[in-house]
C-alpha cells in the first residue's frame, strides 16, 4: 500500500480540526486533513441552529457555519482526503496513520475526532435504529410531521432539538431520569413556553416496541415508583451522551478515566508531535467557540514542533 507524506496530518474535520487546518495551511504548513466521510464540519452539522458563535448576530445552521470554515480553509490552500483512520503508530520520529484505503505518514498528528452519539442499549434500539430510533431532529424530524415524537435527555441537546421538533410533530415528550433540565436556562425557556413540549420527569425508557414498518411506542418505567407504562410515538430521538473517539491512539496518549485525551493548554498530549483538539479532548466546556480555539492552539503548538520551538516539544 501506498504511503502518502505530508507535515502535519489532521484527523477530523469539526470546528476543531477545520481552525487547526486553517492555521496550518495559512502557516505554510505541508497539512492534510483526514475525514472518514466525504462531508467535514463534524457533529455540529446535525444542529439546526447556532446562536452563541461569536460575530454572528443572527442564528444559523451548523451545516452552514462549517461549510463557511471549509471555504476558509480551501481559500489557504488545505488539502483533503476521506480517510476513516483507524489507528495511528509511531514510526521512527513520525507516525503512520492506517486507514482501509490509504496510509498517511506524518511528522506531527492534530487529533481533532470528536465524540459518538450514545445509545440506551435497551431491547428494540437496534431493530428500530433508522426505524423510529435516531440522534438527528435535524435530519429526521421533517419525517415525524403532525406524528408524536420523543426526546430522552436533559441537556443543551436534548431540549434544544426537542424545540426544534415542534415544528414538525404533533406532540413532543421530553423523557429525564431526573426532576430538573441541564440545559441553559434560555433554551429552557424556550422549552417550557412550548404547548406541544410534555415532560415526563424521573422516567427512562426500558424498551422500544414497533413492528415490521417501524417504531409505535416506548415502555417507559418511572425510577421512584417502579411503575411502568407505554408511550404512543413514532419516532425517539437519543441526546444521552456521547462517546469519544479517541481509539486510533489509545495506545500512543494518556487518556483520562472516560476515554478523552489528556492534553496542556498547548493542546500537546503525553506523545510528543501528537496534539489533540475539540470535543475528543479532556475538558469542562464543549462548545464550538472552545473547539475553534483548541484547534487554534494545536495548530501552533504543532507548527514549533515542526520548526524545532519550545512551545511545541521541539524536534
Amino acid at each position: 500500500m501506498a504511503v502518502e507524506e505530508h507535515e502535519l496530518a489532521i484527523v477530523g474535520g469539526g470546528p476543531a480540526g477545520l481552525t487547526a487546518g486553517i492555521y496550518a495551511a495559512r502557516g505554510r504548513i505541508d497539512a492534510i486533513l483526514l475525514e472518514a466521510k466525504p462531508l467535514t464540519g463534524g457533529q455540529i452539522v446535525l444542529t439546526d441552529i447556532i446562536e452563541n458563535y461569536p460575530g454572528f448576530p443572527d442564528p444559523l445552521s451548523g451545516a452552514e457555519l462549517m461549510e463557511r470554515m471549509r471555504k476558509q480553509a480551501e481559500r489557504f490552500g488545505l488539502k483533503f482526503a476521506t480517510a476513516e483512520i483507524k489507528r495511528v503508530r509511531a514510526d521512527g520520529d513520525e507516525y503512520l496513520l492506517e486507514s482501509a484505503k490509504a496510509d498517511y505518514r506524518a511528522k506531527a498528528v492534530i487529533v481533532a475526532t470528536g465524540t459518538e452519539s450514545r445509545r440506551l442499549g435497551v431491547p428494540g434500539e437496534s431493530e428500530f435504529w433508522g426505524m423510529g430510533v435516531t440522534t438527528c431532529a435535524t435530519c429526521d424530524g421533517p419525517l415525524y410531521r403532525d406524528k408524536p415524537v420523543a426526546v430522552v435527555g436533559g441537556g443543551d441537546s436534548a431540549v434544544k432539538e426537542a424545540v426544534y421538533l415542534t415544528r414538525f410533530a404533533s406532540k413532543v415528550y421530553v423523557i429525564h431520569r431526573r426532576d430538573k433540565l441541564r440545559a441553559e436556562k434560555i433554551i429552557q425557556e424556550k422549552a417550557f413556553a412550548s404547548e406541544k413540549i410534555e415532560f415526563l420527569w424521573g422516567s427512562v425508557v426500558t424498551e422500544m416496541i414497533g413492528n415490521a414498518d417501524g417504531l409505535t411506542g416506548l415502555r417507559i418505567k418511572n425510577v421512584e415508583t417502579d411503575g411502568e407504562s407505554e408511550l404512543a410515538v413514532d419516532g425517539v430521538f437519543l441526546y444521552v451522551g456521547v462517546d469519544p473517539n479517541t481509539a486510533l491512539v489509545k495506545d500512543l496518549v494518556e487518556l483520562d478515566a472516560n476515554g478523552l485525551i489528556v492534553t496542556d493548554e498547548d493542546m500537546r498530549t503525553s506523545a510528543p508531535g501528537i496534539f489533540a483538539a475539540g470535543d475528543c479532548r479532556s475538558k469542562t466546556l464543549k462548545q464550538v467557540a472552545t473547539a475553534v480555539g483548541d484547534g487554534a492552539a494545536a495548530a501552533f503548538s504543532a507548527q514549533d514542533y515542526l520548526t524545532g520551538g519550545p512551545y511545541g516539544g521541539g524536534r
